[in-house]
């Protein structure tokens, strides 16, 4: 089943090696301060986690402020209710223009966006009337539509910044790659979905649960067929080639998830990898594909880059976490639905610093009757929670840094706005 659901992504791309390498973490140095070597290719160098309001953090090796428990909100209550929901502090990005909670983003990006989900509709449209309505099942208008979003932002900085105006543009194949971001993304849901066995998602009966897996796995791989399609009429060889390293992250991100091998010192390092290569690979390269489509130069797509790949790890940071503390009415899945399916999150690697009896728990995937309740008990009166905002933070800070390297526009600062919205969302 696992092979017959990602044979498209894995068709054509046998020839790509796998280049990834994740260091070891290094040893504690005190309960709540670990100093974490991840990989290379997505971590902040040398990122020290500490809870207390004065500590700092090595990037690029100039020394910077970093978020703590208790700066800019209340720190996490300590209540061991099951019912209580943890306070975090509220993130505030710096921005040069734009005050921190001054509303959205701009009103061209709303446009840009109303008619997402009726051109991919119209994209997904072919011969047989029941392979589109299972392909369109997803494409309703509920989704966060977070990627597109970010892609279309990201054109419209990058054009406003090559054209030194504080207005812009976005041009079609720029809207393309924004429809097709949403398109990938969605086809990994009706993918997950049926290896997760899921049977609800966002407040409504999934895909397969509806259609059945046969037609739900291929109703995937059309949409992924239709996506490919819209790179090909791009016309960019360097486009189709960085979505092409999508896709294969993207399988690579679902392996690295099945696996649960390596000692307590690799398993932030794997999470972080496997972080970026399911979620924050599509957000990373996106910026980058837009950026190379309105005339970027080397050096300015890999800032594009650098800023969706900060920001993709945050977003995933903050899901994960809101997995602990948001209702299903909120998230539309069940509480805690990580742990039912076996995977440590940064939750509960957290956790597992104070409370090293999670560690058996983590080797054998939750598995045993009590491991799920035992380990959010054991998440929720640590400071898991806590250093899982914290870090996605702290991932934001970097991804307005590497925004303000564009020339100030509405649409920069759209960017450092989003910054705020990932960390501070609710579901």
């Amino acid at each position: 089943m696992i092979n017959s659901s990602l044979r498209i992504a894995l068709r054509g791309l046998s020839s790509m090696v796998w280049e990834s390498t994740f260091e070891s973490v290094a040893s504690k140095k005190a309960p709540n301060a670990q100093s974490l070597l991840l990989s290379r290719r997505h971590s902040l160098p040398s990122l020290q986690l500490h809870s207390s309001a004065t500590s700092m953090m090595r990037v690029g090796g100039v020394r910077m402020s970093t978020f703590s428990a208790d700066r800019g909100g209340p720190p996490l209550t300590s209540s061991t209710s099951s019912s209580a929901s943890p306070v975090f502090p509220t993130y505030v990005p710096s921005s040069p223009q734009r005050k921190s909670g001054s509303g959205d983003v701009s009103p061209e990006i709303h446009e840009d966006m109303e008619d997402l989900f009726v051109e991919i509709r119209k994209e997904l449209q072919g011969r047989d009337p029941e392979l589109c309505k299972v392909a369109e099942y997803y494409f309703d208008g509920q989704g966060k539509a977070i990627r597109p979003m970010i892609a279309i932002i990201m054109a419209r900085a990058i054009n406003a910044h090559l054209q030194g105006s504080s207005q812009s543009f976005l041009l079609p194949q720029q809207k393309k790659l924004a429809l097709v971001t949403e398109m990938i993304h969605t086809a990994t849901l009706v993918h997950d979905d049926v290896i997760d066995r899921s049977n609800k998602r966002r407040g409504k009966p999934s895909v397969n649960a509806l259609f059945g897996e046969r037609r739900t796995i291929v109703g995937g791989d059309y949409v992924l067929a239709k996506a490919g399609a819209m790179v090909a009429r791009l016309n960019s060889d360097e486009v189709t080639e960085i979505l092409a390293q999508v896709l294969e992250d993207l399988v690579h991100g679902e392996f690295m998830q099945m696996d649960s091998s390596g000692d307590n010192s690799e398993r932030f390092a794997h999470y972080i990898g496997k972080t970026f290569n399911k979620t924050a690979s599509l957000m990373a390269y996106s910026c980058k594909g837009v950026a190379i489509l309105g005339g970027s130069d080397d050096s300015l797509a890999e800032k594009a880059f650098q800023y969706g790949k900060h920001l993709g790890i945050a977003f995933q940071l903050v899901d994960d976490l809101l997995d602990f503390v948001s209702s299903t009415a909120e998230m539309g899945k069940p509480v805690a639905a990580d742990l039912q399916l076996g995977l440590a999150t940064a939750p509960v690697l957290f956790a597992a610093q104070k409370f090293p009896e999670l560690n058996p728990l983590i080797e054998r995937r939750f598995s045993e009757p009590d491991d799920v309740a035992k380990a959010l008990e054991l998440v929720k009166k640590s400071d898991g929670l806590e250093e899982t905002k914290i870090l996605a933070q702290r991932y934001c800070s970097e991804a307005v840094r590497y925004a303000n390297f564009l020339k100030p526009s509405v649409y920069r600062d759209d960017l450092v706005l989003l910054t705020e919205k990932v960390v501070n969302r609710t579901k």
